[in-house]
């Protein structure tokens, strides 16, 4: 469950309603959860909270796809999927991974995409935007000359700072998703606790038994 309230539709503001018209129809996503890419659909109703927020946000989904972009859409949609894995995030990764098709990239590139660095699958101009991303997002912006110098090899500056530009904020939007718990990250993340006795882990049992079992092993009786 999304951690903040969400917004009903009779509650909207006006820039938001033709969105909600277009992703729900006549629904009520709080009542009738769904989209046509299998989401629940609550980022939107989360968003909405805030107005200017929520039309923000929107302005970036239309400044990304805008026909003004340089960018070819292939390389911003691989490194938008990156991003979402880069960050753990269910949603962007699970959504992008859609988008990639609707550009022309193949399955067996977008199956490859979590482990790119040992797929032979990629071009050049691709690997560099996927080092690229990695570097805006696992290391928090420490780009090495040798992976912007790659990445010069073959985009413009003007398609730099648009590729840049996107994945940033795509880095943003799966942080904001895990951390409230929205869309297909509302699930548990996958590196959790599993429930159970903790004695059988401290130093003191494991010095113990590893010398109850040493001594097994030597011969000696455990008696003692």
């Amino acid at each position: 469950m999304p951690r903040l309230r969400r917004v009903r539709r009779r509650d909207l503001h006006p820039g938001a309603q033709p969105l909600f018209q277009m992703l729900f129809g006549d629904r009520d996503p709080i009542d009738e959860p769904g989209t046509p890419t299998g989401s629940p659909g609550d980022w939107w109703s989360t968003f909405a909270l805030v107005p200017d927020i929520f039309d923000h946000a929107i302005d970036g989904i239309a400044l990304y796809r805008s026909q003004n972009r340089r960018l070819d859409p292939t390389l911003r949609e691989l490194g938008q999927t990156r991003v979402g894995w880069c960050v753990g995030s269910r949603f962007v990764y699970s959504q992008h991974r859609k988008a990639c098709r609707t550009v022309g990239i193949s399955d067996e590139k977008i199956d490859a995409i979590e482990a790119w660095e040992t797929a032979a699958c990629f071009d050049d101009a691709e690997r560099a935007v996927l080092a690229y991303t990695d570097a805006l997002s696992i290391q928090h912006g420490r780009v090495p000359d040798g992976v912007f110098g790659a990445l010069q090899e073959h985009l413009s500056d003007e398609e730099v700072l648009e590729l840049t530009y996107i994945v940033c904020t795509y880095a943003m939007h799966g942080v904001m998703s895990r951390a409230l718990r929205l869309e297909f990250d509302a699930d548990p993340p996958v590196l959790v606790e599993h429930p159970g006795d903790e004695s059988s882990l401290s130093d003191e049992f494991t010095r113990r038994e590893l010398r109850k079992a040493l001594r097994l092993v030597d011969g000696e009786s455990d008696d003692s």
